[in-house]
């Protein structure tokens, strides 16, 4: 049934190529202020393919060191990953290498829901822990993840937009 959703998704998405946003939890809408210069980041991450850079940083984390696995994907790939802390809270970026076609992409992760992100193939998933995850195919060969804990899961919209 993925494999059919897969192909599905594709050929509605080269039909359609219109912007998708990535869902956040809903709570009142406040409007958050444009980031300022030092909250920007200069981190790039890479699958050897074009380096992706990272600006959208919630104010107030600080990195916390690399990490190289995603424990939901249900195949070894090579994670090339950063993550940030802010108090007890979490949050995780990295660069998926290794998927090829939006039929693999999206079985790489169980229990997941597809849809689309900016025209290209969107997963999005729970973890039992409460973490969040939004991971979506870049171009082929590289995946784009964020992860965040609970205290940080509305800024995954904003994160994803700076990745570029």
């Amino acid at each position: 049934m993925r494999r059919l959703a897969a192909v599905f998704l594709t050929f509605a998405l080269t039909a359609c190529g219109g912007p998708a946003v990535p869902e956040a939890d809903q709570g009142t809408n406040t409007a958050t202020p444009e980031p300022s210069r030092a909250e920007l980041t200069n981190t790039s991450l890479t699958c050897d393919s074009g380096e992706l850079d990272i600006v959208n940083l919630p104010a107030g984390v600080e990195r916390a060191g690399t990490f190289a696995r995603v424990k939901s994907l249900r195949a070894r790939l090579k994670v090339r990953g950063v993550r940030w802390r802010k108090n007890d809270e979490e949050l995780l970026v990295a660069v998926v290498c290794g998927v090829h076609g939006a039929e693999r992409f999206a079985t790489l992760v169980s229990r997941s829901s597809l849809g689309a992100y900016h025209g290209k193939p969107a997963l999005r998933w729970r973890t039992r822990g409460g973490l969040s995850n939004f991971m979506w195919l870049e171009r082929p060969g590289t995946a784009v993840y964020i992860g965040a804990t609970p205290g940080l899961a509305r800024d995954i919209e904003k994160v994803a937009a700076g990745v570029g």
